[in-house]
């Protein structure tokens, strides 16, 4: 692994409802500690970061872009199986299904072998460039279609989860179309 290297593991999961598209990280793991955030999509097409600290905002602003960044009080929570999300305006629950299971793999696996089967069969990226210049690589070791989900924003709630209707613009990849949750640890590229 490169010295300029960052690594992240954790779970991404994501579900669109009523025109809202929300991508959560849960990061038991990273340079700046164990991180919770909400990547959302507003209807307007707004992009807007959740999370609980400056640290973890200035992190994750490095690799990504937003419109917005709130920092307010957040509890993100998954075990890979159940994702929940507790803020002041969004409350949220996500619970999977039927895991597919990924052996351990080398970058160049993603980057070469992975990254075209991912967008052939999910329309997913594993392996790019971030807007702000850094090389990931999205190396999944699970990943469960989403069974039951639940959103609140303000206490509205917003129905049933939908298919994902555009791409969030946040990174070099959306997530799948399907709500899901992923298990997985990123490479971050710094230099």
């Amino acid at each position: 692994m490169s010295p300029n290297s960052d690594v992240v593991r954790g779970t991404i999961s994501s579900a669109a409802f009523a025109g809202q598209q929300f991508v959560i990280g849960c990061w038991s793991s990273s340079p700046v500690g164990p991180i919770g955030d909400v990547m959302w999509s507003l209807p307007d097409g707004t992009r807007r970061l959740l999370t609980s600290s400056e640290r973890e905002a200035d992190f994750i602003c490095q690799i990504y872009e937003f419109d917005e960044v709130c920092i307010a009080p957040l509890d993100v929570l998954s075990d890979g199986l159940v994702t929940t999300v507790s803020s002041r305006e969004l409350s949220l629950e996500l619970r999977g299904g039927f895991a597919w299971r990924l052996p351990p793999r080398p970058l160049w696996v993603t980057r070469w072998i992975e990254s075209p089967v991912a967008k052939a069969l999910m329309g997913v990226e594993t392996y790019g460039i971030s807007p702000r210049g850094r090389r990931e690589w999205y190396q999944a070791s699970s990943c469960r279609w989403v069974k039951t989900a639940h959103a609140k924003v303000n206490g509205a709630e917003l129905g049933e989860p939908q298919r994902f209707g555009g791409p969030m613009n946040v990174g070099f990849s959306n997530p799948p179309k399907r709500p899901s949750i992923v298990s997985l640890s990123v490479t971050i590229r710094t230099g």
